[in-house]
């Protein structure tokens, strides 16, 4: 099976579920904080291919669920600047897998890991409207 870098937030209870699911496939998880990671810009940009700039974006960030940044209207350096600033912008979880890279669990390699199984329910935050929130790490 693969070993499958695994940026997340950590206590995120989505990232969580995503995880057991890897190991469950058989892969062997190595969950590292997205928040604490040495990030550089051109590092970063790679986990994005082709995907637009807004979707780079987390949506259950508190900055873009608050309208404070508008993801649609940033451009690539700008959305990059700003996640090395704050990286709870970031869609996660960034995945490293068999030489792939990629941003959200929807996107190759992560299907292929699967067997290609939907993965609709297990992108979406786990308490998108909650009053309590996922714990801050620490």
């Amino acid at each position: 099976m693969t070993t499958v870098v695994f940026y997340e937030k950590p206590g995120c209870g989505t990232n969580a579920r995503q995880k057991l699911m890897l190991e469950r496939a058989g892969h062997t998880v190595t969950a590292k904080s997205l928040l604490s990671e040495p990030w550089t810009g051109e590092r970063l940009r790679t986990f994005f291919a082709d995907m637009p700039v807004p979707a780079w974006f987390n949506p259950a960030s508190p900055r873009v669920k608050s309208g404070e940044i508008k993801p649609e209207t940033i451009g690539a350096v700008a959305a990059i600047d700003l996640m090395l600033e704050d990286p709870l912008l970031i869609r996660r979880p960034l995945i490293e897998a068999d030489g792939q890279r990629c941003a959200g669990f929807e996107r190759e390699p992560v299907p292929s890991l699967l067997g290609r199984r939907d993965l609709d329910d297990v992108q979406g935050c786990t308490r998108p409207d909650s009053a309590t929130p996922c714990p801050e790490p620490r």
